[in-house]
């Protein structure tokens, strides 16, 4: 058991792979457990989880900096993007970052709309011409940090609008979304809660402009007097983009994400980043600023890498490990230490 930022996590050693799945603070197992157990025993309504879902839409719209009116909670990023492809103009011509995510770039793509890849590190200057740009704070594939003022002052002064994901990021990276139209993210890697539950954030001028395409009962002004018969009559602010909710999800999600954004976001992002260019350095390698290190190791590396214990990832060809709030100094002694000596690591 360890100790980290006031909670305590039941994380084995060498865990750095957070931005596949994030291990729980004590408080969300407890959570988590607490409402399996009344599901067993039928202890529940249907109304008692409104407060989870609220609780946890309120800290995510906190973490991004919005207000929870302008939040809607839904239960994958792929979803919540499809709602934004459905509603920009057949027209557009959609501007992605090359190597990014699907989940960002496959709903644009899907609908048919003119789509464009482009170096993350120039995806500014790519942005004239373009209607839409949809693209990752934080890269899932080696953890390449966005440029956000920089593409959303390029935007501006082309007009386009802009869809950020910030999954990679949130809950180690301090973020700023003022000046983006939608924010999406997801609750299952850094902010540590079970999978089915994402969040779409959407700014004043672009909520007119987004569908509904997924209306539902829980998307209704009063959620309980919508769940029969017509005429449509849904939420007038972005909760008319929410889901009936996956219960348990954000019952823990309630949990982890007031805990997350109570926290100093600065010393969140000096842990983690701080161990992640440590590691860097004992490597022989420049820091990149980023909780997310992506390395090209060869095959007896990464055998190295699992016999030592170490939770990894490979993705893009390369070796990917994350560090979050639980990991320590240890750890990267664990990732140098199984390396030294392999050729080529």
């Amino acid at each position: 058991m360890r100790s980290a930022f006031g909670e305590r996590f039941d994380v084995p050693a060498g865990y750095l792979d957070t931005a596949s799945i994030g291990i729980p603070p004590s408080r969300t197992v407890d959570a988590a457990r607490m409402v399996v157990e009344r599901w067993a025993c039928g202890a529940d309504r249907p109304p008692d989880f409104d407060a989870a879902v609220a609780t946890a839409r309120a800290a995510w719209a906190d973490l991004v900096g919005l207000p929870p009116s302008l939040v809607g909670a839904g239960a994958t990023v792929s979803q919540l993007v499809s709602l934004v492809a459905a509603s920009v103009p057949a027209s557009s011509r959609v501007l992605v970052a090359a190597g990014d995510f699907t989940s960002v770039s496959f709903p644009f793509a899907a609908r048919g709309l003119a789509m464009t890849e482009a170096p993350l590190a120039s995806l500014a200057e790519a942005v004239p011409g373009h209607d839409v740009v949809a693209v990752s704070v934080v890269q899932s594939a080696d953890g390449a940090v966005l440029d956000v003022p920089g593409v959303l002052a390029a935007a501006r002064e082309a007009g386009a609008r802009v869809l950020l994901d910030v999954t990679q990021g949130l809950g180690w990276l301090p973020m700023s979304v003022a000046g983006a139209d939608w924010v999406v993210g997801t609750g299952y890697k850094w902010l540590m809660v079970p999978r089915g539950v994402a969040w779409l954030g959407v700014s004043e001028e672009a909520l007119p402009l987004t569908g509904p395409f997924a209306a539902n009962w829980y998307a209704g002004e009063d959620p309980w007097q919508a769940v029969y018969g017509l005429p449509l009559r849904l939420a007038s602010d972005a909760r008319r983009f929410d889901l009936s909710p996956a219960w348990p999800a954000h019952v823990a999600a309630a949990a982890s994400l007031p805990w997350l954004a109570s926290l100093d976001r600065e010393a969140v992002r000096a842990h983690c980043v701080g161990l992640a260019d440590s590691l860097l350095a004992g490597l022989g390698l420049a820091p990149r600023g980023s909780a997310i290190v992506s390395l090209p190791l060869p095959e007896p590396a990464v055998a190295a890498l699992a016999a030592a214990g170490v939770r990894c990832a490979g993705r893009a060809g390369r070796t990917r490990l994350a560090f979050h709030l639980y990991n320590t100094p240890s750890d990267v002694e664990l990732v140098l230490d199984a390396l030294a000596g392999v050729p080529s690591a």
